[in-house]
């Protein structure tokens, strides 16, 4: 995994981790201290490239694509799937790394990296996360009306995790999905090549979405990770979305909750050097 240079340019190699007999394949560049970034679901490790970019001078960023995504292994048109078959690839990753690594995780890949912590919180030095889909916390709160109003909210999203007929993934299931993420109308508005790419991984998106949403594991499962945390979210995003990064700031001990104004789901992308600059100051904070 060693990274090769020429001249003052960076070449990224190309390394497979091999787990039961799948692997996911991750950019490996730059040195030192080492930050792992976790793209959302229906995306690559292509969305953060940037924010590599600004980190490998300093750091060896690593950038893995989870399962069923680019270089990694596909999943079968038939195949089934929980979230936990890639939190045990990025644990494993974790595991080959000299030193804890900054985790930066999006959406999806911000509740693998909550998970990956919870398993190992010594292999991890801070988190970075935008909107973590951690939506286990909603189930656990007392009662009342902002909880039941959690609750019926959750319940609207389900509705994502329905496979009718077996078209989980489709174009009909993709709109829904990112309709509910940012707005009636987005999907239908996106160019084709966009919509491309997400048919193309959208099963595996589907089945993502439908582990996650099964997801029971309560916010006070999350206190005992004492790293530096911190939690970004989208004014715009969702309201129960930015109720569970409410609730993530309340349980991490040494987190830090901001709320970007006017931004929505897609931040990291839509606002990415405010995202981007924000991260990069919690890994290497001035001063």
């Amino acid at each position: 995994m060693r990274r090769a240079r020429a001249g003052a340019v960076i070449v990224a190699r190309m390394p497979k981790l091999e787990l039961r007999g799948r692997h996911i394949q991750f950019s490996d560049e730059g040195a030192g201290p080492p930050v792992v970034m976790l793209h959302s679901g229906g995306l690559s490790s292509r969305q953060w490239r940037s924010l590599g970019m600004a980190l490998r001078a300093a750091h060896r960023v690593i950038a893995p694509d989870f399962l069923g995504y680019g270089g990694s292994s596909a999943l079968a048109a038939d195949a089934t799937f929980e979230y936990g078959e890639d939190v045990e690839m990025i644990s494993a990753l974790l595991d080959t790394l000299a030193a804890p690594a900054h985790l930066v995780g999006h959406s999806y890949g911000g509740l693998v990296a909550l998970q990956a912590a919870r398993r190992a919180p010594e292999k991890v030095r801070s988190l970075a996360l935008y909107e973590p889909v951690a939506f286990g916390v909603l189930h656990h709160q007392p009662g009342g009306g902002d909880s039941q109003r959690d609750l019926e909210e959750a319940a609207s999203a389900q509705q994502l995790a329905s496979d009718d007929q077996g078209r989980g993934g489709g174009d009909a299931w993709l709109e829904g999905f990112v309709d509910w993420w940012q707005g009636s109308g987005t999907w239908r508005s996106l160019p084709e090549p966009s919509r491309a790419a997400f048919l193309a991984v959208g099963r595996k998106t589907f089945l993502e979405v439908r582990s996650l949403l099964a997801d029971r594991t309560p916010a006070s499962a999350y206190d005992a990770l004492s790293m530096p945390a911190l939690l970004l979210c989208g004014e715009k995003s969702p309201r129960i979305e930015r109720r569970v990064c409410a609730l993530l700031a309340e349980a991490l001990p040494r987190a830090r909750l901001e709320t970007l104004p006017g931004a929505g789901h897609m931040g990291p992308l839509a606002q990415m050097s405010v995202v981007n600059g924000l991260i990069a100051r919690h890994i290497d904070p001035p001063g």
